[in-house]
């Protein structure tokens, strides 16, 4: 019998079995004592939120193989702005830094705007390191993006083409399945998804 768990991804972890550096997310699931585990697909170590953990390969495969075209949507917060000529140009398509292609289709909106140094105390301590050095009153965009694509870095890049900086990335939906926002970052628990 296969197991599922939706994990809150902490800020600082990586999505990998081991590593020298930093602690991974199968860290947070030693005690289960099931060396088959593994996370579906990945998020880099700065990204938060919803992460599948499972012991299924083919429930893994049909959540991140780019042929099921799964959306996956974002909560973001990124130093610059997003006129509605880079919101048309993110909904269409950009091109990313090394690739020959435009990005999928993706759905972008903008809830909120600020300035830095209201921002700036909110933040993990390492990007307030970071982004310390910015002008207090650097503009800040708030939003959501869902995309379908999951190339390496994929949000943050896309958000770089139109001259913004990701400072926050949650994400909270993958497919059918949202985080449960009763799990604080590192906790996890078992679900039952129906096949």
């Amino acid at each position: 019998m296969y197991h599922y768990y939706m994990f809150n991804k902490p800020f600082g972890c990586v999505c990998a079995r081991r590593d020298d550096r930093y602690p991974t997310v199968m860290d947070y699931f030693s005690d289960l004592d099931n060396p088959d585990l593994s996370p579906v697909g990945r998020l880099d170590r700065a990204t938060e939120g919803l992460l599948l953990v499972t012991d299924d390969g083919m429930f893994n495969q049909k959540l991140t193989h780019p042929s099921y075209k799964k959306e996956k949507t974002y909560l973001f917060t990124a130093m610059g702005t997003l006129s509605e000529e880079d919101l048309y140009a993110l909904e269409h398509g950009v091109q990313l830094t090394g690739s020959d292609r435009l990005t999928a289709p993706a759905h972008v909106s903008v809830t909120a705007t600020s300035v830095l140094k209201e921002v700036l105390p909110t933040l993990h301590p390492e990007i307030q390191s970071a982004s310390c050095h910015n002008r207090p009153e650097h503009p800040i965009v708030f939003g959501e993006i869902t995309v379908t694509e999951g190339k390496k870095h994929q949000v943050r890049r896309m958000l770089k083409a139109v001259g913004c900086c990701i400072i926050a990335l949650k994400r909270v939906t993958m497919g059918n399945f949202t985080l449960d926002e009763t799990l604080a970052p590192g906790e996890f628990k078992e679900i039952f998804p129906e096949l």
